[in-house]
């Protein structure tokens, strides 16, 4: 019986979004304002949240949770996509590719977890909201909080596991800007049929069904708001719209890129984007900079720096 010899591939190279000079130079400068903007922006949520007592509640809990995942989502793959843009070979270790979608998938997997909790407290704010504090307390938010991490943890070692005893033999070229488990798998010198089945029934599942959950959601919360008060529909919808608007972005390129176990088609790594750069960079300015307390906090923030400099 014949051994199979597979050579040991040490690293994975990055195709990156384009070779363009004039293109990397534009993506440069725009990634760079997003990423430090969605950065200090996310930053600047959580220490208002946790600095101003006003807003220990379970929305601001969930908000700033929201905000330092936000922080992670966009820092595990954007700056080595900067970093790399003018790089010639642009190449990442095989080990460091392996944590960056584990971290990818514990993420993301944790956020769209969050991003049902945060419909959760919403529609028992609006449906009940004569039970909301006994229902929405300190240790209903830190079990959803849990569940959220460890869903999501779950959700990406069942992946990994099975993606690190693969035999890679080459090629190791990846046409992206990351590393994750759809181009990645094809690079094994093996059958991964199952395999890709097993990564679109996982993420796939996750991603399309945490979106209708969250769709429903959200209708559930109009129709109540509409049943008791025609008047505030429309100050609803034009809060929930934005959310949806959030939530889109996010699952959209989730959705096409798990949902369909052989998809070849390079505008994945574009739709990525959305996900990396523009998601954490909207969500302060939607769920949080639109929200009169939060503002209000902020002020109050900026003043007591203010005064505290002025007495020195």
């Amino acid at each position: 019986m014949e051994t199979e010899n597979y050579s040991v591939v040490s690293e994975i190279v990055l195709v990156g979004l384009t070779s363009s000079l004039e293109m990397q130079l534009v993506l440069f400068l725009v990634f760079s304002v997003f990423y430090v903007a969605g950065i200090l922006g996310n930053l600047l949520i959580v220490l208002t949240v946790v600095s101003d007592s006003n807003l220990h509640s379970s929305m601001y809990f969930l908000l700033a949770n929201l905000s330092f995942i936000d922080i992670w989502v966009s820092s595990i793959s954007v700056p080595k996509m900067i970093y790399d843009l003018f790089k010639e070979k642009k190449v990442i270790s095989f080990q460091g590719c392996i944590a960056q979608m584990f971290f990818i998938h514990v993420i993301g997997g944790t956020e769209m977890v969050l991003l049902v909790a945060m419909a959760l407290d919403r529609y028992v704010a609006v449906c009940r909201p004569l039970h909301y504090l006994t229902i929405m307390n300190f240790r209903t938010c830190i079990l959803l909080l849990v569940a959220a991490w460890t869903i999501g943890t779950i959700h990406s070692l069942i992946q990994i596991v099975f993606v690190v005893n693969l035999p890679f033999c080459g090629p190791h070229e990846v046409d992206s800007f990351y590393c994750d488990l759809p181009r990645f798998i094809r690079l094994a010198c093996t059958v991964t049929y199952r395999l890709e089945l097993m990564v679109t029934a996982n993420s796939g599942f996750i991603s399309l069904g945490t979106f209708c959950i969250l769709i429903i959601s959200y209708i559930f919360i109009l129709v109540t708001v509409w049943q008791h008060s025609s008047g505030g529909l429309s100050k609803a919808l034009s809060t929930l719209s934005a959310h949806i608007t959030v939530v889109v972005l996010f699952f959209g390129p989730c959705i096409f890129v798990y949902s369909w176990p052989f998809l070849r088609v390079p505008v994945d790594k574009f739709l990525a984007i959305f996900d990396v750069v523009i998601t954490p960079f909207l969500n302060p300015a939607i769920y949080t900079f639109r929200n009169k307390e939060m503002k209000l906090a902020m002020r109050r923030i900026c003043s007591q720096l203010l005064s505290f400099r002025k007495l020195f």
